[in-house]
């Protein structure tokens, strides 16, 4: 017993001094590595069950609960990782603080009511028609989808704008740091989807860039990046739910979004460089850089 208890103390020790000695990226490679090999072994079994084969394309009612299983090992792997550096959550933006929730609250009414401003204003232009059924099922559709949204959104951005961003900025400048993290962002989007995702990539990227400048805004916080992420999936998963959106075809897909994806169109690029683009000027006129002291994007 003596032995094992020295052999794990050990095997530690060693853990640790490999990890923080390791190069920024190769930390990244590894986290992912063993996210997925840990994923692995859940997800078969789960892809078994909702009858789905990776050669075909997934639907949403396959796609939660490999995502849900997915993203509940992803807190665990990072505060394993955290206990090897002796940092805490608070270090990746998420202190006990009443000033998170404060952030969450107004960026989820931010990101909301602004995604849902980009498509009123397509309706007003006359290319998309929108209908809006009140009943029990609606009210139900949008409870779920805004547990949905927290609960994806506080993921990613723990992962993204938390864990990944602090471990680039080590050997990084905070811009190529944001840069990295958000090119791995957005192409990690292609594993559930594969090429029918290509044409979201800028706009995913710019939505990167625009979560790392509002997790700078929030003095190093995550709760605006969450919110904000929280409240476009919100919206956007909410009106896809109740199917209340119809385009007109008066413009080009590409203009509106591929497949109905807006951030597959020059709308949402706008959208989101619009976005980063008050993130920064916010950031501007901030006294606040406790995130990245001596850095600016």
């Amino acid at each position: 017993m003596a032995l094992n208890v020295s052999f794990l103390q050990d095997f530690w020790t060693q853990s640790a001094l490999f990890w923080n000695n390791a190069s920024s990226l190769l930390k990244v490679l590894l986290f992912f590595a063993v996210w997925l090999g840990c994923w692995l072994p859940i997800a078969l079994p789960i892809a078994i069950a909702v009858k789905w084969q990776p050669a075909q394309p997934i639907t949403l009612s396959q796609k939660l609960p490999l995502l849900a299983s997915l993203y509940l090992i992803a807190p665990l792997l990072i505060g394993g990782s955290s206990a090897l550096t002796g940092e805490t959550f608070a270090h990746l933006g998420l202190p006990w603080q009443i000033g998170v929730m404060r952030s969450l609250g107004l960026g989820l009414g931010i990101g909301a009511i602004g995604l849902l401003s980009a498509f009123a204003l397509q309706r007003c232009w006359g290319w998309l028609e929108a209908s809006a059924p009140l009943s029990l099922k609606t009210a139900r559709t949008v409870f779920l989808t805004l547990l949905l949204g927290l609960g994806v959104g506080g993921v990613e951005e723990l992962v993204f704008r938390g864990f990944l961003l602090n471990q680039l900025r080590q050997d990084y400048s905070i811009g190529w740091a944001g840069a990295i993290a958000s090119l791995i962002f957005a192409l990690l989007h292609l594993v559930w989807e594969g090429r029918q995702n290509l044409p979201q990539m800028p706009g995913l990227w710019l939505m990167g860039i625009a979560l790392v400048l509002a997790r700078s805004v929030d003095g190093g916080n995550l709760g605006l990046a969450w919110g904000l992420h929280a409240g476009w999936i919100w919206a956007i998963a909410s009106l896809d739910s109740l199917q209340v959106l119809r385009y007109t075809g008066r413009v080009p897909e590409w203009i509106t979004g591929w497949g109905g994806q807006p951030l597959a169109g020059a709308i949402g690029v706008v959208f989101m460089g619009l976005v980063a683009t008050v993130m920064t000027l916010l950031l501007q006129s901030s006294t606040e850089f406790r995130i990245f002291e001596g850095g600016s994007l």
